[in-house]
Formats: C-alpha cells, sequence, structure tokens
C-alpha cells in the first residue's frame, strides 16, 4: 500500500498534525549516545468484532487487570471508546473494528513518552542524527466530560502517513497533572511527568504489573519509519531478515515483524505480575488467548496464533 492514507486513526487519537511525509532510514545497532529519553507507554490494536466484544464483557479481564472500557473526548472533539488493561507504568489499548472512525482490522499504534520535562525537545533533536530532519508536531487535550478541554500531552512523529501501524512520541503537560480531574499523583522528583504518577495505583489490586513485551506486524516502511523515533529514545534496535525490528531497553521489548498488508495487526503482548502464580491459567477471549502463569508473567496471543 502507498503511503497515502492520512493519518486517520492516529490523528483520531493524538489530534490535529502538520508537516508532510518523508522517508526515514532505518539501521540496527546501538541507541543514540546518552540515557534513554523515550520509555514504552501503551500501544492500541483493532481487533475483530468478536473478540473485541470478548474482551468488553470478560470478567477474567476485570480480575486480571485494572481494566476499564471509556470514551475519551480529544481535541478538536474527537472521540474513541477503548477497553484499557492499565498497569502501574504501561498499558494496552485496544479497539473493535468500527469504535474509530477508518480504522481498519490490523490497524495499530503505540505511544513512547518521557519522565523529565524537557527530554521530548532533546529526544526531537536526536531525530537529526537518525535522518529526520522535519518531524510532525501535535498537541493534545483531554475534556473529562464537563466541556473544559485541559492541555494533555505535546508529541511528535516522524511521518504524517502509515501503512497500518503508527508511532508517536508523548510528554505529558505539567497542566494535565494539577488538573484535579486527572486524579494523577503528586510529583516524584522536579520536572515529573511520568507514566507511573499518570496512572492510578489500583494495578495493586490485581494480577497484571505492567507490560514487559509487544509483537506486532505491519509493513516494511512502518517498521522503517519507526525505528529513527525508537533509536532517538534511547532504544537499542536490532534488525531482523524479514525486514522487521526488535527494539529493547526500559523494561520493555518491542518487536516488530514486517508482513503483508492482510497480515498487519496485534500478535501478542506478554505482562509481568505483581505477584508469581502457581498454576497455569488459560482464558480464550474471542479469537485470542490469554496464559496466565505458572510464574510471574502472562503471555495474550491474538489471531492466528492463539490456541483454538
Amino acid at each position: 500500500m502507498l503511503m497515502v492514507l492520512a493519518l486517520a486513526l492516529t490523528a483520531a487519537l493524538l489530534g490535529t498534525v502538520e508537516g508532510g511525509a518523508r522517508t526515514a532510514r532505518a539501521e540496527s545497532g546501538g541507541p543514540h549516545p546518552g540515557r534513554q529519553l523515550l520509555f514504552f507507554n501503551h500501544a492500541y490494536g483493532v481487533l475483530d468484532r468478536e473478540t473485541a466484544d470478548a474482551v468488553e464483557h470478560s470478567t477474567y479481564l476485570r480480575k486480571f487487570a485494572n481494566f476499564q472500557v471509556r470514551t475519551t473526548t480529544g481535541s478538536d472533539g474527537r472521540t474513541w471508546t477503548g477497553r484499557y488493561l492499565l498497569g502501574r507504568e504501561t498499558y494496552i489499548e485496544l479497539f473493535g473494528v468500527g469504535d474509530v472512525p477508518d480504522s481498519p482490522l490490523g490497524d495499530t499504534g503505540m505511544g513512547v513518552s518521557t519522565e523529565r520535562t524537557g527530554d521530548l525537545a532533546t529526544a526531537r533533536e536526536r531525530l537529526r542524527d537518525e535522518g529526520v530532519t522535519d518531524p510532525v508536531d501535535f498537541s493534545q487535550t483531554r475534556d473529562f466530560g464537563d466541556g473544559v478541554p485541559v492541555p494533555w500531552y505535546d508529541g511528535f512523529l516522524t511521518l504524517d502517513a502509515y501503512d497500518s501501524f503508527g508511532a508517536w512520541s508523548m510528554e505529558y503537560r505539567q497542566e494535565y497533572f494539577a488538573d484535579p480531574r486527572s486524579n494523577t499523583e503528586p510529583a516524584a522528583y522536579p520536572g515529573d511527568v511520568g507514566r507511573e504518577r499518570y496512572l492510578p495505583d489500583t494495578y495493586r489490586e490485581r494480577r497484571m504489573r505492567d507490560v514487559t513485551s509487544l509483537h506486532l506486524a505491519t509493513s516494511a516502511r512502518d517498521v522503517g519509519n519507526t525505528v529513527p523515533l525508537l533509536r532517538a529514545g534511547g532504544f537499542h534496535v536490532r534488525s531482523l531478515a524479514d525486514g522487521g525490528a526488535v527494539a529493547k531497553r526500559g523494561g520493555t521489548t518491542i518487536r516488530l515483524d514486517a508482513v503483508a498488508s492482510d497480515e498487519a495487526g496485534l500478535r501478542q503482548v506478554t505482562f509481568s505480575l505483581n505477584r508469581p502464580v502457581a498454576h497455569r491459567h488459560e482464558e480464550r477471549i474471542g479469537r485470542s488467548t490469554l496464559v496466565v502463569g505458572p510464574g510471574a508473567g502472562a503471555v495474550w496471543t491474538f489471531g492466528e496464533g492463539a490456541a483454538d
């Protein structure tokens, strides 16, 4: 597919963007010199209707994670309804076909965020060393339902079009944390805009602690335009023979397989648990399978890789 489709889903999630598409280079190697600036925040996937509905009505998921189904209003009144599994610092957002306008089955996305105010600007400067000279900047607001939006976060993308996977950077705004409607935690240090401060501590009452790995499939072009963002953020990135890539650092492994357009989609997510479990539990959820334990981890497999 030619990359002429506007970022319909990402724009709906992130707000209005400006800028033009460009070709970014993808290379293997270590991270950009310096400390890690961008960390895995969350990822989303557009699932088949059967699986999305099964996720939404799953009794088990409400025991497994801080699970929510909610509709969010962002910039320009755009709304989206997602199913959320929230951890200590990271989370997963799941849609069904039709939940977001112009979002076909297999669309995926990922946000990587800063922990300190100002690191977004530094990561943006690092992009020049990765061959991206004109990233797409955007800002997002959030409306809590009372018609009074609050600045939510700023970010950038490496380009403004994609095939089936869009990745972006994020830096939460201090105005958001200061707003009592956000129900966020006090700062742990000067300039704290971190993920743990943003997410509630309800995860302590469930099994799921955090996302430890993400595996999805998309086009080689999408992979190539994501690698510079990850490298600029400080991830270690290794190229795969199929044109994909594996990025590691900060407690999360991200695997991107390069596939044909009809094979794109979310494939697998692994989680750490708050406490080890003694026995293996398998939960069939639509066309997906969640396996919890034994031990301190869980694996959620989607599509063809799920158990029949």
